[in-house]
């Protein structure tokens, strides 16, 4: 079954609504309300506000250049031609290019009347208020986006449990069975998240910042980090005593994915085992140097992931 998104029933409710209120008031070329109407639905209020400024500057800005155009040169092919290189040109200087298509319309309506007058450019004032008006109104409804971030938040909170999990377990018993598709799973739902929270961002056309922008943009740089451990992890073939300290830390991450969890334990623990491993005898063979120098910078990597955590909790307690 086709979904039908609310865009798709604003468009449909209110261009023939506007349509409706032009020609109840007798209007001429009354259905270009309802064009206009539909041009002017966007996906969120900040965008609808900018897209209702445009299309009503650059409809001001055609019927002054029609006027001048069409009374120095007459009701000419010629003169829309010269009208289209004066006018086009004006509307990007003054960042009005989305309503040049809506502006046209208007433009074409004046050139077809063969007569520009007051009433006519009342007319066409109208239908420019009334198919802005009603896309306005109707933009003031946007549903909210939260239930879909939070959803977003848990997938990504689960991911990153089930990666912990698995190096966990790699360096505690040294097999590999995991696919890794949590990791292209939690790539590709950072980058949605990171465009609802834009598109739910544009909805609040007063607020300047959003708590869910703060925690995914922390949650994919602690991303990058996991991403890097990866490759740390499968070059390590020996299990060393070393590496089952390693692994009880990793599950412990892996546990502490949950709200009213801090970093700071964790880094306290980071810290411990750098000392440890300090004092620890020395490597014995090539293989088990090369393994503990690959588990301290595995540890160095744990220590940026828990300091992106600490520097970086939302105002919002989204998730501590």
């Amino acid at each position: 079954m086709v979904k039908i998104g609310y865009r798709t029933i604003k468009t449909a409710l209110g261009t023939p609504l506007a349509i409706w209120i032009a020609e109840l008031l007798q209007l001429e070329n009354y259905v270009s309300a309802g064009i206009i109407t539909l041009l002017c639905i966007q996906p969120t209020r900040k965008r609808s506000f900018l897209s209702s400024w445009h299309r009503f500057g650059a409809c001001l800005l055609a019927i002054l250049f029609s006027y001048i155009i069409f009374e120095i040169i007459g009701f000419h092919p010629i003169a829309i031609c010269i009208l289209l290189l004066l006018f086009i040109p004006m509307t990007i200087k003054l960042n009005l290019t989305p309503g040049i298509v809506t502006s046209s319309v208007i433009l074409l309506h004046l050139y077809s009347s063969e007569n520009i007058n007051l009433d006519l450019i009342i007319n066409e004032l109208l239908l420019i208020t009334i198919g802005i008006g009603i896309a306005l109104l109707l933009n003031l409804y946007m549903p909210s986006l939260e239930m879909n971030l939070k959803k977003m938040q848990t997938k990504v909170e689960d991911n990153f449990r089930i990666i912990l999990e698995e190096i966990s377990i790699y360096l505690r018993e040294g097999r590999q069975t995991w696919t890794g598709k949590e990791i292209t799973d939690t790539e590709n739902l950072l980058n949605d998240a990171e465009r609802l929270v834009m598109r739910d961002l544009e909805n609040h056309v007063l607020r300047g910042n959003h708590p869910y922008y703060e925690y995914f943009l922390m949650r994919k740089k602690q991303f990058e980090i996991l991403r890097r451990m990866l490759p740390l992890v499968s070059q390590m073939s020996e299990l060393y005593e070393q590496s089952y300290h390693m692994a009880d830390l990793f599950e412990e991450l892996a546990e502490a994915i949950h709200p009213g969890n801090t970093a700071i334990v964790h880094l306290k623990t980071v810290r411990e085992l750098k000392e440890k491993f300090g004092e620890d005898d020395l490597p014995k063979t090539r293989k088990e140097f090369e393994t503990r120098a690959n588990l301290y910078r595995l540890l160095h990597e744990i220590e940026q992931y828990l300091i992106l955590k600490k520097n970086n909790t939302p105002k919002r307690k989204l998730e501590a």
